[in-house]
């Protein structure tokens, strides 16, 4: 086996790895992907003996790239990536194939992904490097171009936005998030006496005016008028806390689509605003609920 066939073994073997972090950090698979891929290229024009440990080198270039790519979104507001690089080693197949991301979306979990993307970019990889690959600070401190402590601040802070705590009593938090689960499954199963169930029979649905339909109505009321709104239509979506409260986001792959903002009284859904416009989506406070 010649060096460039060894160096392509080497890093297939790393490339599972190296694109689980990129997701994580990135909470996109084509972007994930072209993360590893443009690491590849770093590889192939850097010196071999120069590289004690390919494993680490490429966690290191991948997180730089990570941390450039976020660093352009934030200041493209989400504009796609859609670069090709070329080069020996080919994209997986069927690399925006829509079931895998939804998959692995599933498995990292919609609403970490929501929330580490309210992160700022440096946040966002301190906390996704120590705290879910536990790579030690002294190691992440020159990757995000900060010292020690401040890097395990950057992880602190990311940690407290991620794991809010609700203002709520915690019978009242499990309560709440009971009904939203029974309202969520309700939908998704396409179960309309269920939905029925959870709302209260004034429930009200105040639609944000981008999300409604030419000619449709801002406000909803009555639990069989609201409930038909989401019978069979609640797929990507999951429980967070939305400014202390329990609410849900609507997150296809992992990207915030709208929010709706729930009250929630005596074990029934009382209302529900659906949040969709970007402007007002930043403003919210939005963490993953504890297991």
């Amino acid at each position: 086996m010649d060096e460039h066939d060894w160096l392509v073994e080497r890093f297939e073997a790393e490339r599972p790895q190296l694109q689980a972090m990129a997701y994580r950090m990135l909470g996109s698979l084509p972007e994930a992907q072209d993360a590893v891929q443009e690491s590849w290229l770093h590889l192939v024009r850097t010196d071999p003996s120069t590289v004690s440990n390919l494993g680490a080198w490429l966690s290191r270039a991948v997180t730089r790239i990570c941390l450039d790519m976020l660093r352009a979104r934030k200041s493209r507001r989400e504009e796609s990536l859609e670069a090709s690089f070329p080069g020996s080693i080919t994209r997986e197949p069927g690399r925006s194939d829509p079931e895998q991301e939804v998959e692995l979306a599933d498995a990292v979990g919609l609403a970490l992904l929501v929330v580490l993307d309210q992160l700022a970019p440096a946040e966002r990889l301190a906390y996704v490097l120590h705290d879910i690959f536990a790579v030690p600070f002294d190691e992440i401190a020159p990757l995000v171009e900060r010292s020690e402590a401040a890097a395990r601040q950057l992880a602190s802070r990311a940690r407290r936005r991620v794991r809010g705590r609700a203002h709520m009593q915690d019978a009242d938090l499990t309560t709440s998030r009971e009904v939203v689960e029974a309202f969520l499954t309700a939908a998704r199963t396409g179960n309309f006496d269920a939905l029925l169930a959870v709302l209260d029979p004034d429930v009200v649905l105040r639609r944000d005016p981008r999300a409604v339909p030419a000619g449709g109505a801002g406000e909803l009321h009555g639990a069989a008028a609201v409930a038909k709104q989401f019978v069979g239509r609640a797929q990507a979506t999951q429980p967070v806390l939305v400014n202390g409260s329990v609410g849900v986001v609507v997150a296809p792959y992992g990207r915030l689509l709208s929010v709706l903002d729930l009250s929630i009284k005596g074990g029934k859904i009382t209302a529900i605003t659906t949040i969709s416009d970007p402007a007002r989506l930043r403003q919210l406070h939005l963490a993953v609920l504890d297991d």
